[in-house]
């Protein structure tokens, strides 16, 4: 690799020659202030804000897409980049709408911290000769809002849609100081084909797009004495809540989770860990069915946001989807049509918050053919970031809490290790081959672009299963299966959870240094367990003696619908 010589701030530095001036200074541990840039996603020199001087150059330049030459000399810390940064500073405030008190990023703001740091006074605002533009809110959807008012038109959303979805759902519309971020005419986010797969929150240095608040229903919950209230907490929450109050990425808060949880006046707490195990038996029979009567292929997934790409993108494919309920609603469902009765409480008063790391939970959660008997199986989905300001509310410092065990009844009765792996391929395989007295085998996966293929013997047949991993390549491997040909009995997607619109937001510089995901899996990884096997088999015994097993199948398992979506 050819690799060049250059000097910045006087500091000498030999980088590969494919690097960017931003790239070598990161290289010598010089941080060149960035709003807009997102590494190898939004590359575009919006936002003016990562100026150096070049020698022998005329005037300032993006140091984000500016090309190294052999001996070139860069400052990047004089007056005149300082006023610069400040001017375009300014301008940004000033269309900017400042709550910072009521904000969800009032703690992890890349915008405000520039602000900060350069001391910039928002010199605009109340000027009689400038006018602000008007301020949008999107918040027709369950589960993302969309505040121009806080938009600072970076386009990191924009890019990361794109780039991880290929759906193109949000794009910038009108000119000039009428411009914003949305759907085509900030059309409605329920039909605009957005998936929820939450990457453009995370993709954002403000709170311009944000997840859909519950909090202050699930606050009012707590508060009303009549009812049970529940968290069905996800096992992710565990290694990224404490982000949001200081800590490492990744670092275990596992029992200051469950003593926050206390502390804020929840009455029982459940790990939907037990649920996964009992989804794995459904989905396990379902496969089943689906060899016997050659209805194939079966698809399914953990993750919410893999129903509203089928349903909007694939639709043809709805009678061949996996109808087993996800681990959230399979949690809410338990508790309420069997555990409550149980415990002894009356079900029409017992309310579950699930918290999760995805925002697709909650437009899961809201769909009104999500529920059993006329209850919903989860009230409340709040994400991980919602639940850390939640906890900041009602001053509640997680790192200064005791560390405490699951507590409750129901923690008791359904305690059963965590799972990190975000694939149930091959444990659903496994429990098929059990229930058919087969004995089971390990895949021994191919790998091709975003997608592990492998085969497996099942009810006296070879069938070929697949595993496809992220978002960007659904539709690729849709489009490859349609125009090849190719024949699967079993595919299912694997979305990371880790990284979920719901997870703490880290800063750009961050997610381009840091290996975030794994960081936090790996931390997971170490609170592993083995399935309790006993717990699963005893909850799904005494599920089938208490409603039987039509009953089961109406509570464990849901429906799909086609959506049409605005283009």
């Amino acid at each position: 690799m050819e690799k060049v010589t250059i000097k910045i701030n006087g500091q000498e530095v030999t980088v590969p020659k494919d690097f960017t001036v931003m790239e070598a200074a990161d290289e010598l541990g010089i941080h060149v202030p960035r709003l807009c840039f997102l590494k190898d996603i939004n590359e575009t020199s919006a936002c003016r804000l990562c100026v150096v001087d070049v020698k022998n150059m005329r005037g300032l330049k993006n140091s984000c897409t500016l090309s190294l030459i052999d001996g070139m000399e860069v400052d990047t810390d004089t007056e005149e980049i300082h006023d610069s940064i400040v001017a375009n500073l300014e301008l940004l405030a000033s269309n900017h709408i400042f709550e910072c008190w009521a904000c969800e990023r009032e703690s992890n703001c890349e915008f405000l911290d520039l602000m900060r740091k350069f001391n910039v006074e928002n010199s605009y605002d109340g000027n009689r000769f400038f006018t602000k533009k008007d301020r949008q809110i999107n918040d027709t959807s369950s589960s993302i809002v969309l505040d121009s008012g806080k938009c600072i038109l970076c386009g990191r959303c924009v890019s990361a849609c794109n780039h991880y979805t290929n759906l193109g759902v949000l794009d910038f519309n009108e000119r000039g100081n009428e411009t914003y971020v949305g759907p085509a005419l900030f059309h409605s986010m329920e039909d605009s084909g957005c998936i929820y797969c939450g990457k453009c929150i995370q993709s954002c240095p403000t709170a311009a797009i944000k997840e859909k608040s519950h909090t202050n229903e699930v606050i009012d919950s707590l508060n009303d004495k009549s009812k049970i209230v529940v968290a069905a907490v996800d096992p992710s929450v565990r290694v990224t809540l404490g982000e949001d109050f200081g800590t490492e990425i990744g670092e275990n808060v596992e029992g200051k989770l469950f003593a926050s949880l206390q502390s804020l006046g929840f009455d029982e707490v459940i790990d939907t860990s037990l649920a996964t195990e009992l989804s794995i038996q459904e989905e396990a029979k379902d496969l089943i069915e689906s060899i016997k009567s050659k209805k194939l292929p079966l698809y399914t997934s953990k993750a919410p946001g893999w129903i509203n790409y089928i349903e909007q993108y694939e639709s043809e494919l709805l009678e061949n989807i996996s109808s087993k309920k996800s681990e959230q609603l399979i949690t809410g469902v338990l508790v309420k049509h069997h555990y409550a009765e149980k415990l002894g409480y009356n079900k029409e008063n017992v309310v579950v918050v699930s918290i999760m790391p995805t925002i697709s939970s909650k437009d899961e959660c809201s769909r009104p053919h999500n529920e059993f008997a006329g209850l919903k199986d989860v009230d409340y989905s709040l994400t991980t970031k919602e639940y850390a300001r939640l906890l900041k509310r009602k001053n509640i410092t997680l790192l200064k809490l005791e560390d405490a065990k699951p507590y409750g009844e129901l923690a008791n009765l359904t305690n059963n290790p965590i799972r990190v792996e975000n694939s149930v391929l091959q444990d659903t395989l496994t429990a098929a081959s059990n229930i058919l007295g087969e004995t089971p085998q390990e895949l021994d996966f191919k790998n091709t672009k975003g997608v592990k293929e492998a085969t497996y013997k099942l009810a006296g047949k070879s069938i070929n299963v697949a595993l496809v991993h992220g978002n960007i390549n659904i539709k690729e491997f849709f489009t490859k299966m349609k125009k090849t040909k190719k024949s699967y009995h079993y595919v299912e997607y694997m979305g990371s959870l880790l990284d979920g619109g719901g997870s703490p937001i880290r800063s750009a510089y961050e997610q381009q240094t840091l290996p975030i995901n794994e960081i936090r899996e790996e931390s997971l990884r170490k609170l592993q367990g083995e399935v309790n096997k006993e717990a699963v088999t005893s909850a799904y015994t005494e599920l089938l003696k208490q409603v039987g097993e039509e009953k089961i199948d109406n509570m464990l398992h849901t429906s799909y619908h086609e959506r049409s979506f605005y283009k």
